[in-house]
């Protein structure tokens, strides 16, 4: 017996040895597993700033093909020129609204007086005045006071009136009948109806526009005040008068 107890004693104490080394190797090898796990994490959030870019990106590129059609559709219109975008001698006007003789363009609201017309026109074979009043039977009680001027040259009517001073007269009516005086656009009296059409393609005939009746052609390039009325017989042009409404 005394034989046997002395093994036993000294196997107790290894076995406690083992069970303490075999503990140790299992907590050392937890924290190592600690680590691995952590670049896991951060390439979780890393690719998350990179996924929630794109998003961000795809208002710009929305924003960017809306505003691309804006040019080409600036591009693509066509308009006529309006008033207030055109400077001649010192008045705002529409250019389109006038006649040429000679070197001379002679438009609406030009601020003209004899001496000034006679240097562009020559003289005139006559010219009478009228001053509105209460009892002129006109009804034009909005021009009360003011003075209108009716010039006659060959082929041509021009009428003025003052601005309400009594000093400056600007033009406000203008009727051609004689082929040497010409709109902008090169068109005369006793041009064909067709010619006209492919001039002042943005007007129209006011009536039923059969060719072989009487009508007019209506250009207004701004609004329905200031205008051109073709007046066609026959189709062919026979007038033109360039007007604006007096208020």
């Amino acid at each position: 017996m005394g034989t046997f107890k002395k093994p036993a004693a000294l196997l107790l104490p290894a076995v406690l040895l083992m069970t303490l080394l075999a503990g140790c190797q299992s907590d050392s090898a937890a924290p190592a597993a600690t680590p691995s796990a952590e670049p896991t994490a951060e390439a979780v959030s890393t690719a998350a700033p990179e996924a929630s870019a794109t998003p961000a990106a795809e208002p710009a590129a929305t924003e960017a093909a809306t505003a691309e059609p804006t040019p080409a559709a600036s591009a693509g219109s066509s308009e006529a020129i309006k008033e207030g975008t055109i400077e001649k001698e010192g008045n705002v006007i529409l250019k389109e609204l006038a006649f040429v003789h000679k070197d001379h363009t002679i438009a609406l609201s030009d601020i003209v007086d004899d001496t000034k017309l006679e240097s562009m026109l020559g003289k005139a074979t006559a010219k009478k005045s009228h001053t509105y009043s209460l009892d002129d039977g006109k009804n034009m009680d909005t021009l009360i006071g003011r003075t209108e001027n009716t010039y006659t040259f060959p082929g041509l009517e021009i009428k003025t009136i003052d601005s309400g001073d009594g000093k400056q007269f600007y033009i406000f009516s203008m009727k051609i009948t004689d082929p040497k005086y010409t709109t902008v656009r090169n068109i005369k009296v006793g041009d064909s109806l067709d010619t006209l059409k492919k001039a002042y393609p943005e007007g129209k005939l006011t009536g039923d526009g059969a060719p072989e009746e009487e009508d007019d052609y209506r250009f207004a390039p701004s609004n329905y005040v200031d205008y051109i009325l073709f007046h066609v017989k026959g189709a062919k042009i026979e007038s033109i008068s360039i007007s604006t409404l007096l208020d």
